[in-house]
């Protein structure tokens, strides 16, 4: 058996692979057990793996929203279930205010026991998980005021859909359904296809226990000490990487406003003697009466993601980022809500914002397109939910990229041949958005036009950002071109929208979606 207090180089770039490796593999079997054309084809997912205590070891890239918010949920369920959680059972939570992003983000989370740690023993009456795997899914509906479950007007999580807190899915390897079926539709506002959120739990259920096999196998070739040693190695050097990258870097502040007339303020105090950052949000706007209030552990995903982006070392994103970070959140503003506050867009909106807020602050990037322009449609027999790429900021030595998803968000656009076949709409046509990039030394990259026409009637919404304020240019940077969301009737007349809005579409319909530019980056 290999045990050290110090990592063996190759060892650490060895076990730093198999963990992710592990998440990519959870991955796989989610993308091919799932129902949803959200999770199937879009990969609007995440899985990843956690130490005893529920802090993130590894996960494979996936959405970094989900990411960096995960260990909230799985230490949430330690801290809720501890004591009763058992070899078989597996959790189900969606919960914002327990590590969370928003309600169609449901989270599986599997406690890994091995044969020599599942019996209760006389000292220990139950036996402590080793490990735990998640994996995160946007459910395509999980009820709601409007069908998918991103309603723009928003104001309560209720009327956001079905509330999940540590919910038993699996009791000792028998699945819930009924308990699970019951909680679905006894709502005010109940889920539209309770069958396909069935099948895709069930996918995740199924990604789970592939995670749960390979850190068996693992354990069964290593030794339990070697691989809960390096666990905790590969953290130590993610948290050594990030250091490094602090150690870079200088003070800034960042005043950031939004088109709902919102700031989000951020000061970045580098401390280069111990290499460690204090980000705080002092400042920004109390918690909103709308939807765009981000959930603490969204706020924390998008530090983490900029702070990992800043490390050129290839490292998985893991708890060991965070420990050089101090965040400082008010509790009650809207980076950190009270319940029940409606968050919905908070996870995909005002998350794009707090990330290019941080760029701006250390002078590092312009801002990107600084929106995921949700598009949701559906009635009681369609659900569909699709983000939309646009412009990325330039930076100080590069361009931007044009119609890239930028950022906390990492999905697919679903292909047209799937999107026509599952669903009574066409792909008029998707096209770059020319000249839509900021002006600069380096450009920022273009947006997309997108133009779906519907064949049936349908409800149909968009949750979107910049439609007012531009994706800001940097250093003399020229900002980015907003994006305009608007409807072309069959008749042929014209309806504008805000960046927030629900329509109804009738058949010849066209729901058209031009989204942002990036912003330049230096004077040209």
């Amino acid at each position: 058996m290999y045990t050290t207090n110090q990592p063996d180089p190759v060892r650490l770039e060895i076990f730093k692979n198999l963990y992710q490796f592990i998440a990519e593999q959870m991955g796989i079997v989610l993308q091919n057990t799932a129902t949803s054309v959200n999770i199937k084809e879009r990969l609007d997912f995440s899985c990843a793996i956690f130490d005893t205590s529920g802090l993130l070891v590894a996960n494979a890239p996936h959405i970094p929203v989900h990411l960096g918010s995960m260990s909230e949920s799985v230490r949430s369920l330690i801290n809720d279930k501890g004591d009763t959680i058992k070899p078989g059972n597996v959790y189900l939570s969606n919960n914002p205010y327990n590590g969370g992003t928003h309600l169609p983000d449901v989270t599986a989370i599997t406690p890994v026991f091995l044969e020599n740690n599942s019996s209760p023993t006389p000292h220990s009456p139950l036996p402590t998980p080793l490990f735990y795997v998640a994996s995160r899914g946007h459910q395509a509906d999980i009820g709601g005021i409007t069908p998918g479950s991103m309603p723009p007007h928003s104001t309560t999580v209720e009327e956001e859909g079905i509330l999940f807190d540590n919910f038993l899915l699996v009791n000792q390897g028998n699945f819930q359904e009924n308990e699970v079926r019951e909680l679905l539709l006894n709502h005010r506002y109940p889920a539209r296809n309770p069958d396909q959120n069935l099948a895709d739990f069930k996918a995740q259920i199924a990604a789970n226990t592939r995670g749960v096999q390979e850190l068996t196998k693992m354990v069964a070739q290593y030794g339990i000490e070697t691989v809960q040693a390096y666990m905790q190695f590969v953290q130590d050097n993610a948290e050594e990487s990030v250091r490094r990258a602090i150690n870079l870097l200088k003070d800034g502040a960042f005043s950031y406003a939004m088109d709902n007339g919102a700031t989000i303020q951020v000061n970045v105090i580098i401390n280069k003697e111990n290499r460690s950052a204090i980000i705080d949000f002092t400042g920004t706007s109390s918690q909103l009466n709308s939807n765009f209030n981000a959930p603490k552990a969204v706020t924390q995903a998008a530090v983490l993601y900029v702070f990992r982006t800043l490390v050129d070392d290839n490292i998985p994103l893991n708890a060991g980022c965070l420990n050089p970070l101090e965040i400082i959140v008010p509790v009650g503003c809207m980076l950190n809500p009270i319940y029940p506050a409606a968050v919905v867009a908070g996870n995909v909106e005002t998350s794009q914002t707090i990330v290019d807020a941080l760029y701006a602050a250390l002078g590092v990037m312009a801002g990107s397109q600084g929106t995921m322009n949700n598009f949701t449609f559906g009635n009681q027999r369609y659900q569909y939910y699709e983000t939309i790429c646009g412009g990325s900021g330039a930076g100080v030595n590069f361009h931007g990229t044009d119609g890239v998803h930028t950022h906390m968000t990492n999905s697919r656009l679903t292909d047209p041949e799937v999107l026509e076949t599952r669903y009574p709409v066409l792909v008029e046509s998707f096209s770059l958005r020319a000249d839509s990039g900021g002006e600069g030394k380096y450009c920022g990259g273009n947006g997309v036009v997108r133009r779906i026409q519907f064949l049936e009637p349908m409800t149909a919404n968009i949750l979107s950002s910049h439609r007012l304020v531009p994706p800001l240019g940097l250093d003399g940077g020229k900002p980015g071109k907003v994006g305009r969301n608007w409807i072309q009737r069959h008749d042929g007349t014209v309806e504008d929208l805000n960046s927030t809005a629900t329509v109804e579409m009738e058949p010849g319909d066209v729901f058209v979606i031009e989204t942002p530019g990036g912003g330049g980056f230096g004077k040209e």
